[in-house]
């Protein structure tokens, strides 16, 4: 008999931007009124990182609202920002920024940005609560700070059905009915085993 042939299986890799990703980078996920913002910020303190509100960079590089956005040049024209203002903090967080990210609620459910996300490596979390209390929490927020989409109840029901797909694909979910903000976020940092990000200087070095 010959010889056998020996066949070699070679073993998937992970992506290069995956492996360059800080284990502490993290999207926040939900719909409007989740708290992605609050609890954000929360989780930022608490792991000694920095946490951005997508909204606010789309903000500054439009240099204006994204209520005026959506006034002078529609929800097509948001969308298009949105996605320009995601890569950007996609490229850094592939770079090794470790950062808290809240993203919009209509971000993670735009197919373009789910699959980039999805395949960068960074962890998701969905800030999850029943559809009355979310709808509650809007009700409740300040008026200056009105979501262009928050038109009607039943535009509400409907735009949360259509996302809710999108959402519960995301790394975690956490239900956030009746809890404090500090409890959530210790709740993000227990299930994802996130660290502090420990400040080290030496002589004049920092790390």
């Amino acid at each position: 008999m010959g010889a056998r042939k020996r066949i070699r299986v070679r073993r998937k890799r992970p992506s290069k931007t995956a492996a360059r990703v800080p284990p502490n980078a993290v999207f926040l996920v939900g719909f409007m009124g989740a708290g992605k913002t609050s609890v954000g910020r929360a989780l930022g303190q608490r792991l000694n990182s920095v946490f951005e509100d997508l909204d606010d960079r789309i903000e500054r590089r439009e240099g204006r609202t994204i209520a005026e956005i959506f006034r002078d040049s529609g929800e097509a024209e948001f969308r298009l920002a949105e996605r320009a203002a995601l890569q950007q903090v996609l490229e850094e967080l592939s770079g090794g920024v470790a950062r808290i990210v809240g993203l919009g609620g209509g971000t993670f459910a735009q197919e373009q940005n789910h699959r980039a996300i999805q395949a960068s490596g960074i962890r998701t979390v969905f800030l999850d609560a029943p559809l009355p209390e979310l709808w509650q929490r809007c009700q409740q927020s300040d008026p200056d700070t009105k979501r262009p989409l928050q038109t009607s109840a039943n535009k509400f029901r409907e735009l949360h059905k259509n996302r809710l797909p999108f959402y519960k694909t995301a790394s975690l979910q956490v239900d956030t009915e009746g809890k404090q903000v500090d409890a959530i976020a210790a709740e993000i940092v227990e299930k994802l085993h996130l660290k502090e990000i420990v400040m080290r200087s030496e002589q004049g070095e920092s790390e």
